[in-house]
């Protein structure tokens, strides 16, 4: 009953063993059946193959060219505006104009605000009027300087001539110490003189001083968009007030765009500034851009480089 799995051992094994110690004589018996038909269709008989010649073993070749092929990274992002700014009063007072709704595309320079100007008129118009009266005391300062030097000149001259006297024998001492008094006397003129000038020049300098910041305070009440952009929120309501710092509107500029994400820090040397970018969004849309930004320094927690593409809108 055992006979037929012997039987098959047996016929296994030699087949295992043709295969293994007797393949070149499969090997080129295969050959010699294969090459039968063609050499008795030849009208010459063929050379007998070469028995130490190794068997033909068929390969496939696939042409090929070399070329360049550039290493990407995928980033995972989000897209954010170019430029954010908020809007933020730089003086207290209420709105006279009307609100601009969010949405709305503002051009840079535009008035977004109006602040109520109050008594700002007023206050510029005294600091003007103040200024003006400065500038007029100068003639008359630079005179009286003029004049306390002329009686200087006269002092001086009246006490040299009562010293050469008094070396003559001519004047008494007496006319030599008046004559000495009154030069001092013109000295401390032409001192005070001059310092009243030098006040009436620093009060020309407040004055101007005064008069720019009211002319700076009226500036304020209007506040004007930075650049070409939408914007974000509505602007201040009609009759609301606003402080400094108060918020008046956030504009954004949206063309072009930014795309961020957070490259890990084994492949940051893989990316370059100008380097091209292809960006896929949510909506199944591909843009193209190039790199403008990578951060000098890792995230303390995710050790990763923010980089930053620009692309347009």
């Amino acid at each position: 009953m055992r006979i037929f799995p012997i039987l098959t051992a047996i016929l296994v094994a030699a087949v295992i063993y043709l295969f293994v110690f007797q393949r070149d004589v499969l090997l080129s018996f295969r050959t010699d059946e294969s090459e039968m038909p063609q050499m008795a269709a030849q009208p010459a008989p063929a050379a007998a193959p070469d028995q130490n010649s190794a068997p033909m073993v068929s390969v496939a070749v696939l042409p090929s060219t070399a070329q360049n092929v550039d290493s990407a990274v995928t980033v995972r992002g989000e897209t954010r505006a170019t430029r954010q700014v908020d809007l933020r009063a730089e003086t207290n007072g209420r709105v006279i104009s009307q609100p601009l709704r969010k949405g709305a595309t503002v051009r840079a320079d535009q008035p977004m605000c109006e602040i109520d100007p109050g008594t700002r008129g007023v206050s510029l118009a005294e600091a003007e009027a103040r200024l003006a009266e400065s500038r007029a005391r100068v003639p008359e300062a630079e005179a009286r300087v003029i004049e306390a030097k002329a009686r200087l000149d006269e002092a001086l001259i009246n006490d040299r001539a009562a010293e050469k006297l008094s070396q003559g024998g001519f004047a008494s001492e007496a006319r030599v110490a008046s004559a000495t008094a009154a030069t001092q006397t013109a000295r401390a003129g032409v001192a005070a003189a001059q310092s009243g000038l030098q006040s009436t020049l620093a009060g020309i300098q407040s004055a101007e001083a005064a008069v720019a910041l009211a002319e700076k305070e009226i500036s304020r009440l209007v506040i004007h968009a930075s650049f070409d952009g939408i914007l974000e929120s509505d602007t201040a309501e009609l009759g609301s007030l606003l402080q400094p710092g108060g918020l008046c509107a956030t504009v954004l500029q949206l063309d072009p765009i930014k795309l961020v994400g957070f490259v890990p820090e084994m492949a940051v040397q893989h990316v370059k500034l100008g380097a091209a970018a292809e960006a896929r969004l949510v909506d199944g849309r591909r843009i193209l851009g190039e790199v403008s930004f990578i951060s000098r320094s890792a995230d303390k927690v995710t050790r990763t480089f923010q980089i930053e593409v620009t692309v347009p809108n």
